[in-house]
């Protein structure tokens, strides 16, 4: 038998994990000491893995139940395709949006300046999806990986050089 301390490091998982999926009714204790610890056997060491891996493929832990419980094939075969198909249109957006990013830097900025302003820029960004931090994350590694062209991306959308130095020794220093 194993305490949740001892089933939570079997899992590589926090304590507060094991105690969310009880929570959340996927996982219950094996059986409880007289001073009401939880105890746990090797059956709900192998409950979690299968919970984690569910969780590792983005199903919802809603639709977790319904895979540890039923036996039906086809429903676990339904829940499993739907997570496919929601992670494939994630994939499509995704590439949509780095399309998008692909089309603007390839364009000839010397012959169309400011073409977009950076209000823009941060408004398309944000409408495809992209949070602050996304956005942060993408002019680190724009920086880290073409700042040249970084620098040249920046200048296209009208932002005074002052304020590009100031972003690109931000950008620099948190990679």
């Amino acid at each position: 038998m194993f305490t949740i301390t001892q089933l939570a490091r079997q899992c590589d998982v926090s304590r507060t994990t094991v105690l969310y999926y009880e929570r959340a009714g996927l996982l219950e204790p094996a059986s409880r000491t007289e001073s009401g610890y939880r105890t746990y056997s090797h059956r709900e060491v192998e409950r979690l893995k299968s919970i984690l891996s569910y969780r590792s493929f983005g199903v919802p832990v809603s639709d977790i139940a319904p895979l540890l419980e039923t036996a039906n094939e086809q429903e676990q075969e339904h829940i499993l395709r739907r997570q496919f198909n929601a992670l494939e249109n994630e994939i499509q957006k995704l590439r949509k949006q780095q399309k998008a990013i692909f089309v603007m830097l390839n364009q000839n900025h010397e012959a169309q300046p400011s073409i977009i302003s950076k209000e823009r820029w941060v408004e398309m960004m944000a409408a495809s999806g992209m949070s602050e931090d996304d956005m942060t994350n993408w002019h680190i590694q724009f920086e880290k990986m073409e700042p040249d062209a970084h620098q040249r991306f920046l200048t296209s959308l009208g932002i005074d050089e002052n304020e590009i130095s100031q972003m690109r020794k931000r950008f620099s220093s948190e990679t």
